[in-house]
């Protein structure tokens, strides 16, 4: 294990193994599980603040934290949750953590524009950037899996229909 992974670990760890902070493995997020999402971005949140020289350390925390919410209300329009979930996670971060004013400002502006306020620090605008990419990457494979379900349903449905 390199120097980068035990130092990225330490920041990682507390927040990871917390019980509440476990309950996100349950959770879909982009076709795979809200713990994974946050995972990944915080692991390039990590790498690209620590090249970047900025707070790596509050940034990678933030970055796990971003998506930290385990009310999702169904009923609710996705308009409605988008806007709604950064501040769900920023009140559901500072119940169980200490939360910096650089991570609350991550957590709260990570969905810039829908949620209108712009972020304060650079490192907010990577996590949100990282985050957006990680999103559409994410969401990649559910769309895949969704064309191959069709794809699959539309030949057995010919092959029975003509054969």
């Amino acid at each position: 294990m390199t120097k980068y992974q035990k130092d990225l670990q330490m920041i990682m760890n507390p927040i990871l193994k917390h019980e509440e902070y476990q309950k996100l493995r349950d959770m879909g997020h982009h076709g795979i599980t809200r713990y994974d999402h946050c995972f990944r971005v915080a692991y390039y949140t990590y790498y690209v603040t620590r090249i970047l020289h900025l707070n790596y350390r509050e940034a990678t925390r933030a970055a796990l934290l971003h998506d930290f919410f385990t009310d999702e209300v169904s009923s609710f329009n996705a308009l409605f949750k988008l806007r709604r979930h950064p501040m769900a996670a920023l009140n559901n971060s500072k119940k169980y953590f200490e939360i910096s004013e650089l991570e609350e400002d991550i957590i709260k502006t990570h969905m810039f524009p829908v949620t209108f306020t712009p972020p304060k620090y650079l490192e907010s605008w990577i996590v949100d950037f990282i985050d957006d990419i990680s999103a559409i990457y994410e969401r990649g494979f559910t769309i895949k899996k969704e064309i191959k379900t069709t794809a699959m349903f539309f030949f057995v449905f010919l092959f029975k229909y003509f054969h």
